[in-house]
């Protein structure tokens, strides 16, 4: 898609509206041999590193931190939507570490036979530049009463958090736009499931005729 030459394995980056199904999507490649990087997961595991967990100490106080000591990502996300600073603050903090992890799974997945290619699943794909490295984006799309009954449902999110947060990203157009594939997912598993199973034997070809 953007002309990125690498000896790499081929990079597909995964994007959509949040709560579209993008993990979904991101699992089900994983299981037809993709190694999958999900930025969620790594931005979690850098918060509750110990270093990182004293400067937000320092930022915020004990409000951060939950009764088991961890931190809590809920009131996180509330100081970041309710404040611009503090979110680009806490970026600037995160990305960097974030990207070192990124690069040594990616290293692992480069010397795995069993790995055809690497799912990047992040929802700030293109608003942190990871869209470059990408040989291949696919959009998971989802209406948005399904997307908001789902942040509801598996995340106790509000539809005002969910309407705060993507205002912090690109339109859904933009990226809809600029993608390679869309996946549709506003039935049911089964149709999601062969879906990215066609996305996915379709990114395989054209790669390989490249």
């Amino acid at each position: 898609m953007n002309g990125f030459v690498s000896v790499r394995k081929p990079v597909i980056g995964l994007t959509g509206g949040i709560g579209s199904g993008k993990s979904t999507v991101a699992s089900m490649f994983g299981e037809l041999g993709a190694a999958v990087i999900a930025s969620d997961r790594l931005s979690h595991e850098v918060l509750e590193s110990s270093e990182l967990s004293e400067v937000l100490r320092e930022w915020w106080g004990e409000r951060v931190f939950g009764a088991d000591g961890r931190v809590d990502c809920g009131v996180i996300r509330q100081i970041v939507t309710k404040e611009p600073e503090a979110r680009q603050r806490l970026e600037k903090l995160l990305h960097p570490q974030i990207a070192q992890r990124r690069e040594a799974l990616m290293a692992a997945a480069e010397t795995n036979p069993d790995i055809q290619v690497v799912v990047w699943d992040s929802p700030l794909l293109y608003e942190a530049g990871l869209v470059a490295k990408c040989d291949s984006v696919v959009f998971v799309e989802a209406n948005e009463k399904i997307r908001c009954d789902r942040v509801c449902r598996e995340r106790s999110w509000s539809a005002e958090e969910l309407e705060g947060f993507e205002k912090l990203q690109k339109p859904l157009d933009f990226k809809r736009n600029n993608a390679d594939y869309i996946i549709v997912n506003n039935s049911d598993m089964d149709a999601l499931r062969q879906q990215s199973k066609d996305v996915f034997s379709r990114i395989l070809s054209d790669t390989h005729d490249r």
